[in-house]
C-alpha cells in the first residue's frame, strides 16, 4: 500500500536476513533527510531552494494541477499520455508542457489506492492506434484497450477482468516488454494467500497478448508470469532484456526484484531475503520509510525508482548481468511523494510525477506535477 502512518496489517513471522540489504542502505540513510511521520515529503517546488543532485540535472516543472498522475507513456512524437488516478481523465502532455484532455475512461471507481492506474501505448502505434489502461471498477481491476486518434480517446474494450481489487494493494503498472507482450503488475488485494496461488490473478506479474490472452510460453499455461508478490507498482527492462520490478513490503522491507518466469518471490511467507531455495531473494531492499517504491525506469546503466513515503528518486547502477550496485538517493524531501518515473525517448531526460494529492501527501499549490530531469551522467 501507499503506507499510512499506522499499519493495519498483521505482522507475520518473517524469514529475514539482512545480507542483501545490501547495498549499504544503512549508510545511505545517514546521508538522507527523513520524511514526515505521515510519509509525505515537504512538497517544495523545484527552484525553491532545491539543488540538483550529482549526475542528474535540476528538475524543471513541465505540467501542473494534475490529479494524481499515475501511468505515463510516450507517443512517437515525444508527447505523453498521462492517466490521472482519481479523475479517470487521460491527459495529453507535450514536451513543451501543453496539457489537453484526451478523454475519460468510463467505469473507473476511485477509492484508496484504486482508480485509473497504469497506461501503456501500443508499441506499434500508430499502425495499431491503441492505448492500454489498468483501472479499478466496483468489482475488480481490469485492463482495457482504448482507441486513440487525433488527440482523442475513442471506443474501449475490456481485454482482461477479474483481477482482485481492494482499497489497497491493487498493483496497477502495465508495460509492453521487449518481447511485444503486455506485462501487468497486480497486488494481493489484501488477501495475502492469493499471492501463492498460481491460479489467482492477485499478487502476480501477468504476461498477456494485446487481446488479453495468456502469452505463449507462460510458465503455468495461464496469465501468470511470476508469483509471490505483495504489491508490484514498477516494471522496467534493461538492454539485456532483464525485467526488474519494484514491490511494497508490509512493515519491514521494500524490494527490487529481478523477475524470472515461474519464480516465487515469497509473499506472504517471507518479506525480503532469507526464504531459502523455494523463494527468490530480492536484489535490493529498503526500510519503508526510505522507499515505498512505485514507478521504475531504466536510462543508461541505471534503474531509477520513484519513492512515495521515501520522497526521493533512487538510482540503482546496473551491472548488465542482472546484478546491481549500491543505490543512491536523489532529491530527498525536495519534491514530495514521487509516483512515476519514465525515460523520455529522446534519451536525455526523465519525466517524474508527484503523488502529493493522494491521502498521504502534503500538496503544494500546483500539485500534482510532472517534472523533467536532465540526464547528465557520463554514459547516459
Amino acid at each position: 500500500m501507499d503506507r499510512t502512518p499506522t499499519h493495519t496489517g498483521t505482522t507475520r513471522p518473517l524469514l529475514l536476513t539482512r545480507t542483501l540489504s545490501l547495498l549499504g542502505v544503512a549508510l545511505l540513510v545517514g546521508a538522507c533527510s527523513t520524511t514526515d511521520t505521515n510519509g509525505s515529503g515537504s512538497g517544495g517546488q523545484p527552484g525553491d531552494g532545491a539543488t540538483g543532485s550529482e549526475g542528474l540535472g535540476q528538475p524543471e516543472t513541465l505540467a501542473t494541477d494534475l490529479d494524481v498522475p499515475w501511468g505515463i507513456d510516450f507517443l512517437p512524437d515525444g508527447s505523453a499520455l498521462v492517466a490521472q488516478r482519481d479523475s479517470a481523465v487521460v491527459a495529453h502532455v507535450t514536451p513543451e508542457g501543453q496539457v489537453t484532455e484526451a478523454g475519460t475512461i468510463e467505469g473507473v471507481r476511485h477509492g484508496g489506492e484504486g482508480g485509473l492506474l497504469g497506461l501503456a501505448v501500443d508499441p506499434d502505434f500508430p499502425e495499431q492506434p491503441h492505448v492500454y489502461v489498468h483501472h479499478t471498477t466496483d468489482t475488480d481491476n481490469r485492463v482495457s484497450r482504448v482507441e486513440y486518434d487525433s488527440g482523442t480517446l475513442g471506443a474501449s474494450e475490456v481485454i482482461l477482468d477479474g483481477i482482485p481489487a481492494a482499497n489497497t494493494h491493487n498493483g496497477g503498472r502495465i508495460a509492453f516488454g521487449p518481447d511485444g507482450y503486455l506485462y501487468v503488475a497486480t497486488g494481493d488485494a489484501q488477501e495475502t494467500d492469493s499471492s501463492q496461488d498460481p491460479d489467482s490473478l492477485a499478487g502476480k506479474i501477468l504476461r498477456i497478448t494485446d487481446d488479453g490472452e495468456p502469452a505463449p510460453g507462460n510458465p503455468f499455461d495461464n496469465h501468470v508470469y511470476s508469483y509471490g508478490h505483495r504489491n508490484v507498482q514498477g516494471l522496467a527492462w534493461d538492454a539485456e532484456e532483464n525485467l526488474y520490478a519494484t514491490e511494497f513490503g508490509q512493515d519491514t522491507l521494500d524490494e527490487v526484484n529481478l523477475i524470472e518466469p515461474g519464480n516465487n518471490y515469497g509473499w506472504p511467507e517471507v518479506e525480503g531475503p532469507g526464504g531459502g531455495d523455494e523463494f527468490t531473494d530480492p536484489l535490493v531492499t529498503w526500510e519503508p520509510a526510505e522507499a515505498s517504491p512505485s514507478g521504475a525506469a531504466i536510462a543508461g546503466d541505471s534503474l531509477y525508482v520513484a519513492a512515495l513515503r521515501g520522497a526521493r528518486l533512487w538510482e540503482i547502477p546496473l551491472n548488465g548481468d542482472g546484478t546491481v550496485g549500491e543505490p543512491e538517493p536523489h532529491f530527498v524531501d525536495e519534491l514530495g511523494r514521487l509516483r512515476t518515473v519514465v525515460a523520455h525517448p529522446d534519451g536525455d531526460t526523465l519525466w517524474l510525477s508527484t503523488s502529493n494529492l493522494d491521502s498521504w501527501g502534503s500538496p503544494a499549490d500546483d500539485d500534482d506535477r510532472i517534472m523533467t530531469v536532465p540526464l547528465e551522467r557520463t554514459g547516459n
